[in-house]
């Protein structure tokens, strides 16, 4: 195997420390994902640099002057603290004609936009709830055809930001109290979708052209109260004390029906390629009572932290953690821009 000079692109608040060599206890876990993947790099023999971005891109630049990489595996979710520009960090490599891993510009930018996302899935017939867009700085209004109870989150934000139990409404002044709650306290537009009871099931995607999928995931609640809805709030995805509490478990999912499986695995494929993904991604979906696959959300550039559902997943797929990384810098390194498409046009 190649030895790679590889540039980590992460947030300057997450670069880790010089002495990594303890990962557990609460003081490192803003910096899991970017320990874990500088680690593997460096188990896989390559030559791993991390470089942190806020709101200025010629530090980029100037890594890419001085370090000079085969290719930029990018952890970074936002730039200037707005996650929508991240896809313009990703569209600056572009043009400086650098190799990257994960998602390209456009993938992100639609995966990013959640009422978007569900726009694309429901003309190309995938399965989606149904949602309204509140947009910020709009008067507040509830529309006539509302089915409650609804959902109600952030259109643009991810990792569950701003959904508690109170997210769930089921009539509408709560409907409004919440949309102007997300209002004032995220200050983005506000997607309310109906609420799909179901479980709770997630799918890794790995590929350009070509997308291959890892065991179906799911999300189960053990220890749950029975009048509360079972989703994936902030605080479950986030606590371990609270995920410890209630009996959250993730793991593969059992006794899916075989045409289920099917169904589901499917379905995440066309998501994948309706927006055009790359890289890698994981799909949120719902599995409602009557075996129907609804289509929450899509996930570009997910959480590659060595624990967490993707690389767990992946690993029980026959996948471990350094080869994971490892296929997606060669997904990086194999992927087409425009730019590549036209040197390569011209060589022949």
């Amino acid at each position: 195997m190649r030895k790679l000079r590889v540039l980590v692109l992460m947030h300057e608040d997450l670069v880790p420390p010089d002495d990594r060599s303890a990962r557990t206890g609460p003081t490192i876990v803003p910096w899991r994902t970017e320990h874990d993947i500088l680690s593997a790099l460096e188990e896989l023999g390559h030559e791993a640099r991390p470089v942190g971005v806020h709101d200025d891109l010629q530090v980029l630049r100037t890594a890419f002057d001085e370090f000079n990489p085969h290719v930029t595996f990018n952890v970074l979710e936002e730039f200037h603290g707005v996650a929508l520009y991240g896809q313009a960090v990703i569209s600056f490599i572009e043009l400086m004609r650098r190799a990257y891993t994960g998602c390209n510009p456009r993938g992100l930018m639609l995966a990013h936009d959640k009422v978007l996302t569900k726009k694309i899935l429901s003309w190309h017939r995938i399965r989606t709830p149904r949602g309204t867009t509140f947009p910020y700085g709009a008067p507040v209004r509830c529309p006539r055809n509302a089915r409650f109870p609804l959902l109600v989150k952030s259109a643009v934000e991810d990792a569950s930001l701003g959904i508690s139990q109170a997210s769930i409404v089921h009539a509408p002044d709560k409907l409004l109290e919440r949309v102007r709650y997300m209002h004032e306290t995220y200050e983005t537009d506000v997607l309310a979708e109906e609420y799909i009871e179901g479980r709770e099931l997630y799918v890794g995607l790995i590929g350009n052209a070509r997308a291959e999928h890892f065991p179906i995931w799911e999300m189960t609640f053990n220890d749950w109260p029975e009048d509360q809805p079972r989703i994936a709030t902030e605080r479950v995805k986030w606590s371990a004390a609270y995920q410890r509490k209630r009996g959250i478990r993730t793991g593969p999912a059992e006794n899916l029906p075989p045409e289920v499986e099917r169904d589901i695995v499917r379905t995440c494929t066309a998501v994948y390629r309706a927006l055009s993904l790359s890289g890698y991604a994981r799909i949120d979906l719902r599995l409602d009572a009557a075996g129907k696959v609804w289509v929450i959300e899509a996930n570009a550039n997910p959480d590659l932290a060595r624990d967490e559902d993707f690389a767990d997943s992946a690993k029980a797929g026959g996948v471990p953690y350094p080869m994971l990384v490892q296929k997606i810098l060669n997904l990086g390194l194999a992927w087409r821009p425009a730019w590549k498409q036209l040197e390569l046009a011209l060589e022949s």
